[in-house]
């Protein structure tokens, strides 16, 4: 039989040099950051088939949305930003072998090697450290005792000897050196941690209320949900070809929030009553979907009206995250996010693209057929509180802003096995719960806790106290924002007896990594001029909140010298407490002064008062 093919009027043998050929030209292509020109949607290196006229046939590759996305991008006239750039030459998730000769060799990564190393979870912090960091991802927050000695080990032996609880539930190890980043990366493999994904343009650590299963008033565990979304990811290639960092919550109603109002995606458990439904939404748990969050550009996620079963969350999560890989922008990374999308669209187009994706519609329920659960216990992460399993309790560990010593770690995971059933649940407030601990056991707990140096006491500031890594960890950051933060927390605990929960929030940059936006108080750091010289310090922001207290922080006062921090929070702190009304929360009373009348009690007396001692008169009682 003759080998010609009468359809194309091409040989096999011709057909087959042909292939070489177009794959051979699209691979020089894409190193030189040029669109693919056989018409294939596949990786660099990827075999294509091509049918008539040279178009390719066949099952399309993982990457094929994020190639079609850069192409479309590429053939408008634009340039890819040289992130794109970087992931259209060389595939950043195979890139082990790399990592390995350099760590032979001594080498840090250099120019776009050092975005590409985030996707295995490395990242290389130089200047601020001439080390990497590795973030791990924990979905849920939640880790084996046995586990996070593990990582203590890792810490100890590889790293420098602590590892920092992040704002997504999640674990950071620093300080590691060239030659160990493969030792990290396959210990934490032995270890089953991933850390593949947990950085760069990828779908971050998926966050559920940490008592999940464990909380009396949850209207559904959370925790399942946060799990079955990770390992979906884990196992969908093209979920790894976003335009830009992704973020995903799950919340269920708990007394801990997960704060699923600052995530792309939301999903806020809520209750249909008997006497509120109807033949399209029966009575139950069902999920509201939020999308957009994104707290450092002062958004939250808005509601979309859409009403999901728990089965149909990740589902939908997978058809909303492949709408945005195919139309986020590949040109400006300030602009890559979902929140640009769904602003640029709106959100009747964006839902109609993802049901078409979904292959199907989405329910869309008024807001007054369902109902919220009781709300947020801001001290709820902190002290000992009773769980559902009666007789059992869990135990709020305060961390001085997240950071653990090694040998903490290790003492953490032998409570959590002694007293408990060894289990760690991390927080978003950058510390840790230890369950399921007998109440007969409590005292022995608080005692093990104290003895290890750390607390469990929700009055002290620093339960709420929540910041960044700042610029002993971080290339961005203006200020030590962990440095600050617990010098902070000794001056206002001399000074102020707090009876209510106050969030203090310190970032390091515009990044906004500790979201201070969100915070009762929010420091955004900054280099400040005094006198000729540049020192480290902050925007005073104030007002914040998240769930019922939703709201974004505004500007008090702009680029104050560290020093004047301390005294100007203290001053503010102790007006709250002077002209509040009865249970008042600070982000409540914040918003109901004028900015004018907050700057004049937070500012010293000498410059507000000329000599007067009514700095706070003007402040609103009622």
């Amino acid at each position: 039989m003759s080998d010609h093919n009468q359809s194309n009027g091409l040989t096999e043998a011709q057909k087959t040099f042909l292939q070489g050929f177009a794959m051979g030209t699209d691979v020089a292509r894409a190193v030189r950051g040029l669109p693919i020109l056989s018409g294939s949607a596949a990786a660099p290196g990827a075999v294509v088939t091509l049918g008539p006229k040279g178009t390719a046939v066949g099952p399309p590759s993982p990457e094929r949305l994020q190639v079609e996305a850069q192409d479309r991008a590429v053939s408008g006239g634009k340039v890819l930003c040289k992130e794109e750039a970087a992931k259209r030459a060389k595939d950043p998730l195979t890139m082990y072998d790399e990592i390995q000769a350099n760590a032979r060799a001594g080498l840090f990564p250099k120019d776009t090697n050092v975005f590409l190393y985030k996707y295995s979870g490395l990242f290389f912090v130089a200047p601020a450290q001439n080390a990497f960091m590795c973030r791990l991802r924990l979905p849920g927050g939640v880790i084996k005792a046995w586990q996070f000695r593990g990582v203590a080990g890792i810490a100890r032996e590889l790293g420098g000897g602590y590892a920092d609880v992040t704002t997504r539930a999640n674990l950071q190890v620093r300080e590691i050196g060239p030659h160990d980043a493969p030792a990290v990366l396959t210990t934490l493999t032995e270890l089953g941690i991933v850390a593949r994904g947990s950085g760069a343009d990828n779908i971050r650590n998926v966050t559920c209320n940490p008592t999940s299963g464990i909380d009396p008033q949850e209207l559904i565990e959370t925790l399942p949900l946060a799990k079955e979304m990770h390992h979906y990811i884990l196992n969908h290639r093209e979920m790894y070809g976003l335009p830009r960092k992704f973020n995903i919550a799950f919340d269920g109603g708990g007394r801990i929030s997960s704060l699923d109002d600052t995530n792309d995606i939301g999903f806020k458990a809520v209750n249909v009553r008997e006497d509120s439904a109807a033949d399209e939404v029966s009575p139950g748990v069902y999920f509201r979907l939020t999308l957009g969050g994104i707290t450092g550009h002062k958004d939250f996620a808005r509601d979309t009206g859409v009403l999901l079963r728990p089965e149909e969350c990740v589902p939908v999560a997978a058809a909303i995250v492949r709408v945005f890989i195919r139309s986020g922008d590949r040109t400006d990374r300030k602009k890559a996010r979902l929140k640009y999308v769904l602003d640029d669209w709106g959100f009747d187009k964006f839902l109609a693209e993802v049901e078409t994706e979904l292959g199907k519609p989405l329910r869309k329920v008024s807001s007054d057929r369902w109902e919220l659960s009781g709300g947020d216990d801001r001290w709820g992460h902190v002290g000992v509180h009773p769980q559902k399993q009666h007789g059992r309790f869990y135990v709020g560990v305060v961390l001085p802003v997240g950071r653990m010593t090694a040998d903490q770690m290790d003492g953490l995971a032998d409570i959590a096995e002694r007293f408990g059933r060894g289990t760690i649940r991390l927080t978003v407030w950058q510390n840790l719960l230890i369950s399921d601990v007998k109440e007969g056991d409590l005292p022995a707990v608080k005692n093990a806790i104290e003895a290890l140096g750390l607390g469990w006491d929700a009055s002290s500031v620093r339960s709420g106290l929540v910041a960044c890594t700042g610029n002993a960890g971080c290339k961005f950051a203006a200020s030590d924002t962990k440095g600050h933060a617990m010098i902070l927390a000794r001056y206002l605990e001399s000074r102020v007896n707090l009876d209510q929960p106050i969030n203090i929030h310190l970032t390091g940059c515009h990044h906004s990594c500790a979201q201070h936006y969100i915070g009762d108080l929010g420091l955004e750091a900054t280099k400040v001029e005094v006198g000729d010289d540049l020192v480290e310090g902050y925007h005073l922001c104030v007002g914040g909140g998240y769930g019922t207290e939703q709201g974004i922080g505004r500007r008090l006062f702009d680029a104050m010298p560290f020093d004047a921090i301390p005294p100007a929070v203290e001053r503010l702190l102790k007006a709250y407490q002077a002209h509040r009304l009865p249970n008042e929360s600070f982000s409540s009373f914040a918003r109901r002064q004028t900015l004018e009348a907050l700057r004049a009690a937070g500012e010293p007396p000498a410059v507000t008062l000329n000599g007067s001692v009514a700095s706070e008169l003007s402040l609103q009682t009622a």
